[in-house]
């Protein structure tokens, strides 16, 4: 792998550009271009198997609680490969750990497509969360490099938007080829082996033309940003410490911080209903959507939550400049408790008919404009101002671990839930036909995983009242003396 320098400079940004030593289309940098396909390859990538639960059920004879199982074996994997992330970009450049990543999870896709037997199905289910757990990680990073504090919230969410592109062609595609067949292939084994082709494509150019933002000089400094001003000024310094010593170090020195604790604390309970969410269009079909139904309701969500990301965000950067130790955490405690009316709406009081599309539509348009501001107004941004900036990768890759282990769980036991309480029965429901039985067993497990976990999120919230604003000062304390360092 190509070696990088110690500290990390600005990354693409549509606020803050920086001049990447790459070639240029239409006046945009290929680095530039290039980057944000492979985040939204990766969204699409992630939402390719849940638009598909119902014909993988059907040909693999599976039930909620294996398809949950499924879901669950990308996530904890994922998970628990997290940190080899923030490992990899101490010593390499991003492109190469990025190209990297996203060449493990085209070639699991494509094996995904390609399965016979449902345990060989879940065995490359397990690579993709390998392949995702190198990538996640690093395009975050390269998100907060690209950013004064005061806008980050603005550059997570519009990171949001951009990946949603993905999210909601991937889903659509997937959901819409599901039910047809090309050149005797079935449809949703098609759209694995589509994706899989595209994505290690977009591998290799990555390889080849992305430049790692360490070393490109900055078009755009933020006077006023006294920790910008030093990231983009600091020189290439090549690792003389051997690898494994300073990631033990930055493992530490991140563990240590209360504000990563409970962020991460939230995020384990928070991250449940997401994951649960996963069920959504299997719910859609065994209302009685059909195919396009399932997969415009899917995207109007999708749609609701980008869109949500980005205005959380960008409310949040505008009241952090008159409460800049409180604002990002009110706002994403509103986020977490506005989760919990909108659940029981949609799974309780709208009919669960497909009458009732229009009714859907508004509920999940609404709920995803409210529900999808915790990454990007405070999750995110708080991470990239409570460590030093080389340690940066480093507490993304944690938090992924943290959250993605415990939430890995929530897919199987929405399915555990729904089966062995609401009394859904894989025998007799028809999930080719609908099942009005099977859609109110879900809903209440879907309902059981959500409410809850959200309520919980909001309130664990409440601690970073007092600790964020020591553990930011302790960073840039931290930072300045890197800096004086450096300066002798």
């Amino acid at each position: 792998m190509r070696q990088s320098a110690r500290h990390s400079s600005p990354s693409f940004s549509s606020f803050n550009p920086v001049r990447m030593k790459s070639k240029k289309i239409w006046g945009l940098s290929i680095s530039l271009i290039l980057i944000n396909l492979a985040s939204i390859l990766e969204k699409a990538d992630e939402a390719l198997l849940p638009a598909v639960y119902k014909e993988v059920s059907e040909e693999f004879h599976a039930g909620p609680t294996d398809l949950g199982y499924l879901t669950f074996t990308m996530n904890f994997v994922q998970a628990l490969a997290s940190p080899i992330a923030g490992v990899l970009a101490l010593q390499y450049d991003r492109p190469t750990v990025l190209a990297s990543g996203t060449a493990c999870w085209a070639i699991a896709t494509a094996a995904v497509g390609l399965s016979q037997h449902f345990k060989q199905l879940a065995f490359w289910r397990a690579i993709n969360g390998l392949g995702l757990a190198i990538v996640i990680p690093v395009l975050q990073s390269l998100i907060a490099d690209s950013y004064a504090a005061g806008s980050r919230g603005a550059g997570f969410g519009l990171f949001g938007l951009v990946s949603a592109i993905g999210r909601i062609g991937g889903g659509t595609l997937a959901t819409i080829m599901a039910g047809q067949e090309y050149w005797g292939i079935p449809g949703w084994r098609f759209a694995f082996l589509n994706m899989a082709s595209v994505s290690l494509l977009i591998g290799i150019l990555v390889y080849l033309y992305v430049v790692d933002p360490r070393k490109a000089s900055p078009v755009h400094i933020a006077a006023s940003d006294s920790e910008r001003s030093h990231l983009v000024g600091a020189k290439d310094e090549i690792l003389s410490s051997p690898l494994w010593h300073d990631s033990w170090i930055a493992m530490r020195s991140v563990m240590k911080v209360r504000t990563f604790q409970f962020i991460v604390l939230q995020g384990i309970v928070g991250s449940i209903p997401w994951t649960a969410l996963v069920f959504l269009t299997m719910w859609f079909e065994l209302i009685g959507f059909d195919h396009k139904g399932s997969a415009v309701l899917h995207s109007v969500f999708t749609i609701g939550c980008s869109i949500g990301s980005l205005m959380g965000g960008l409310i949040a950067d505008r009241l952090s400049r008159y409460y800049p130790d409180s604002a990002r955490i009110m706002c994403a405690q509103f986020s977490a408790f506005m989760s919990i009316p909108y659940s029981i709406i949609l799974l309780t009081l709208v009919p669960q008919s497909a009458d009732y599309f229009f009714s859907f539509a508004v509920t999940l348009l609404l709920m995803g404009l409210t529900i999808s501001w915790c990454s990007a107004c405070a999750n995110s941004p708080m991470f990239a101002e409570v460590v030093p900036l080389k340690h940066r990768t480093m507490i993304y890759a944690f938090d992924r671990a943290f959250e993605g282990s415990f939430s890995a769980f929530a897919a199987p036991a929405v399915g555990m839930v729904s089966e062995r309480i609401f009394g859904y029965d894989r025998n007799s429901v028809s999930v080719a036909n609908g099942s009005t039985q099977g859609a109110l067993a879900l809903s209440r497990g879907l309902l059981t995983m959500t409410v809850i976990p959200w309520g919980l999120c909001g309130l664990f919230y409440t601690p970073l009242y007092i600790f964020f604003k020591r553990d930011r000062e302790n960073a840039r304390m931290a930072s300045n003396k890197e800096e004086e360092l450096e300066l002798k």
